[in-house]
């Protein structure tokens, strides 16, 4: 099942067109016709840019193009992780980014949730209210973490990460968070992470915070709100 797609309007045509990401793939986007991706207009170079699965995220990077490439109308001069809603273009032909959504009718945990949550945190027993998270933005946009155990630690999304909560944020440290139910109240500290931890746009310090229902976490770019539900 793919996490991502790239879509864009052929520039001869102007019909539709789209490329399921995969995990692990590497995507040449350029004029020529022998890219993954072709896009054939008069400002695109024979190999244009890459879009590449690293540590848990795609990254896009220019590849010595004649024009640049842009992300969000702003040229990249190195690699760039892509978050669900960001554009693409290729001077003047632009190609949208965005996440999967997760089909309503398949099973509970699916080949995403494995990739960014750990088993254990899905699985856990819980009793009446549950707690959870919820991404606002990014790749996982709108995906739901239960906080069914008792503490969770939240880091960068990488292929043998041990942490329960796996980011596709590369401004996230490995790991960046700690969650921890105490006497039935939901705290959140920073665990010495390069960017720090953010509740509703306030730095954390060393110590614990207590959660209340609707706060907003921030780790790296992404923001996660803790909510309360039955």
């Amino acid at each position: 099942m793919p996490i991502a797609r790239l879509t864009w309007l052929h520039p001869e045509t102007h019909e539709p067109q789209s490329y399921d990401l995969h995990e692990g793939m590497l995507v040449r986007i350029g004029r020529a016709a022998s890219n993954d991706i072709s896009v054939p207009h008069v400002t695109v170079s024979r190999l244009h840019a890459i879009v590449q699965y690293e540590d848990g995220m795609f990254v896009l990077s220019d590849q010595g193009s004649s024009n640049g490439t842009f992300l969000n109308d702003q040229q990249i001069a190195t690699p760039q992780p892509l978050v669900s809603g960001d554009r693409i273009r290729l001077y003047g032909p632009e190609l949208l980014f965005s996440a999967v959504e997760l089909d309503a009718h398949a099973p509970t945990t699916t080949p995403q949730d494995e990739a960014t949550v750990l088993p254990s945190a899905l699985e856990a027993n819980t009793v009446q209210s549950v707690a959870y998270l919820l991404f606002l933005n990014g790749a996982q946009k709108d995906l739901r973490v239960p906080l069914a155990m008792k503490e969770l630690r939240i880091g960068r999304a990488t292929q043998n990460h041990t942490w329960e909560v796996g980011v596709q944020d590369s401004t996230v440290s490995r790991p960046h968070a700690r969650l921890q139910n105490v006497d039935g109240a939901w705290t959140v500290q920073d665990l010495g992470s390069s960017n720090g931890t953010m509740v509703n746009g306030n730095r954390l310090t060393e110590k614990p915070k207590i959660l209340i229902d609707s706060d907003i976490i921030t780790v790296g770019s992404t923001m996660l709100q803790y909510r309360i539900g039955r």
